[in-house]
């Protein structure tokens, strides 16, 4: 396999690399560690004329963690440099432990956050986690900045809703309340998950104040399950509560054919692992509020 030939150019700020990709329009495609896109292009999935590189563009691969608890991490930051930074694993080291999880370690050292949301690989672990705890996408054309909810910023498979020229430049996520607990389980056949499960569970004293369950790589974007029955729920109560919410996440859910499972097992793999993560984040949680009041 062969790549097709292409040029390189290589901007210096997010406002040239926009003003690049919206002269260059269609021919062109903006790439950082390029393990997805190159790929696709060696496999004649994708052809372009123009590569726009962004890794030395000013800013995008830096990790900053915020006095009220906030994290922001580069776009172009690497799943290697995410998975090692200590201020990740101060504040979300369930996303540490993620990202140490993905491919193999040469693709985690040239890979970037922001390359594998843009891509949009249904089949894919950050982007479920990121909807679950409530995470915001920043995304820049030229001068001009807007922020997307983490769940707003797929369209579909391989699709974001990236207007022509627009970069994602950042990611946030948001100070995590007292007692909160995270579960983010994965599996899979071949190469790709094709179950992806995060759970968040916040604990009030002994019982669930809030929850959320994101399912993906069943379907061609992740989706949120629903939780209300988990409110309330104490130690005694909260594994048959489970079980019923994770029957209904399974339920609910309407996998994509790709060859590799049918259906079915797909969704007892949705049931089990959904099980398994919000037993997890709820175990955390009480955990958490022990740290926080010790």
């Amino acid at each position: 396999m062969k790549l097709p030939p292409f040029s390189v150019h290589r901007p210096g700020s997010v406002a040239e690399a926009s003003r690049l990709l919206a002269d260059l329009g269609d021919d062109a495609a903006a790439y950082c560690g390029g393990t997805e896109l190159l790929l696709a292009m060696k496999l004649g999935l994708a052809s372009y004329e123009h590569l726009v590189d962004l890794k030395r563009v000013d800013g995008l691969r830096a990790i900053t963690a915020g006095q009220d608890g906030t994290l922001r991490i580069g776009a172009a930051a690497t799943h290697h440099q995410i998975e090692t930074s200590a201020a990740v694993r101060a504040r979300y080291p369930e996303l540490s432990a993620m990202l140490s999880q993905v491919a193999n370690l040469r693709v985690r050292s040239v890979g970037t956050l922001g390359g594998n949301l843009c891509f949009a690989d249904p089949h894919s672990d950050p982007a479920s986690f990121l909807i679950a705890v409530g995470a915001t996408m920043t995304c820049q054309r030229g001068q001009a900045t807007r922020r997307v909810p983490a769940g707003a910023f797929l369209a579909g498979p391989y699709q974001t809703v990236l207007a022509p020229g627009e970069l994602l430049t950042s990611v946030e996520l948001p100070p995590r309340p007292p007692g909160t607990g995270l579960a983010h389980l994965r599996m899979k056949l071949t190469e790709r998950p094709v179950v992806t499960v995060t759970a968040l569970v916040t604990r009030d004293g002994a019982t669930v104040h809030s929850a959320r369950l994101l399912i993906g790589s069943v379907a061609s974007v992740p989706f949120t399950a629903a939780t209300d029955g988990l409110i309330g729920a104490g130690r005694r109560d909260f594994a048959a509560r489970t079980e019923a919410a994770a029957r209904q996440a399974a339920a609910e859910c309407a996998p994509q054919p790709d060859g590799e499972a049918s259906p079915d097992y797909l969704r007892h793999l949705v049931f089990v692992h959904a099980r398994q993560a919000l037993s997890q984040a709820f175990a955390a949680a009480a955990a958490d509020r022990r740290r926080g009041e010790s």
